[in-house]
């Protein structure tokens, strides 16, 4: 790492860690408000977490020159919408939020989360008082945490883009081939680029979310990078704070994709749902394919 490239990084994103760190204290102390001012709280807490979000964003686009393209639908402003996507980076958050400030629902976002965050200090409190779910990955364990947060946007009727990487894991060539191995073994297809999603999670989100009135659709996001021709190859989330020209001269692409459906539309039973998540997972596959081919030969074209 040249030393500009130190430099610039570190005039660019310390900033951003020192205000990042006093957001973490500010949502820590409203904590124990809570469960007294649930509304407010969630309201101040959104406000709060959009002025972090939004300004690494801005380091990414504006500073470091990441040209993220879009295709699909064009989605109503302030829809609250469960969103699943694929996993492919821990830069994957870049790609949602562009959704969502286009959509005006940046400060709405809401992640699933490991329950292990939940004990760090800061930086945890304040992920829990932002109401996001914190889940260990055993929906029987999770069950009353599950119930905790979809109080709030069943019944308080918050508003909320609540986001879940249904594969559960980033995508990896050792996790692809683990997949296959599992997919054979059990007669499930397996989707190009992609692991086999985790059904539980998104039929209980369903299930549950669809009791809320404002709760009108799911989005599915499908999340695709080049980088010299390598499919699927993404920045390291350091590269993608203090490396500039992300797209031009280091020769990144970023795309994303976006589908709308009705969520009175989605099955009723957990099993046609489970089916329903999987079929999504093989078009988003041929989704994939087919932006491969494409970036292949925009590359041809360009040599």
């Amino acid at each position: 790492m040249s030393f500009y490239i130190a430099a610039r990084g570190v005039l660019i994103v310390l900033p951003w860690t020192l205000h990042l760190f006093v957001l973490d204290i500010i949502l820590s102390l409203l904590l124990p408000l809570s469960s007294l001012f649930s509304n407010t709280i969630y309201d101040i807490s959104s406000l709060v977490a959009y002025t972090s979000w939004y300004w690494i964003q801005q380091i990414f686009e504006s500073f470091n020159g990441a040209k993220i393209t879009v295709s699909g639908v064009e989605l109503p402003q302030g829809e609250s919408a469960i969103c699943i996507s694929n996993h492919v980076s821990w830069t994957d958050f870049y790609m949602i939020q562009h959704l969502a400030i286009r959509a005006k629902m940046l400060s709405r976002c809401r992640w699933f989360a490991k329950i292990e965050l939940r004990w760090v200090p800061f930086l945890g409190w304040g992920i829990w008082a932002m109401g996001m779910p914190m889940v260990s990955r055993n929906w029987t364990k999770d069950k009353k945490e599950l119930e905790r947060v979809f109080a709030g946007i069943t019944e308080k009727n918050w508003p909320t883009w609540l986001v879940s990487f249904s594969e559960a894991t980033r995508y990896t060539t050792g996790k692809a081939e683990e997949a296959k191995a599992w997919c054979k073994a059990n007669n499930k297809p397996l989707p190009q680029h992609l692991l086999y999603p985790r059904v539980k999670g998104f039929v209980t989100t369903v299930q549950y979310l669809r009791k809320a009135s404002h709760i009108k659709s799911v989005y599915d996001i499908t999340i695709a990078y080049s980088h010299d021709n390598k499919f699927l190859s993404a920045p390291s989330i350091l590269d993608s704070l203090i490396l500039d020209n992300l797209s031009t001269n280091r020769g990144y692409k970023f795309h994303v994709d976006v589908q709308r459906f009705a969520i009175a539309d989605l099955p009723e039973t957990d099993a046609e749902l489970a089916l329903w998540l999987e079929t999504r997972w093989v078009e988003k596959g041929k989704f994939l394919q087919s932006k491969k081919e494409e970036w292949a030969r925009e590359s041809i074209k360009s040599d």
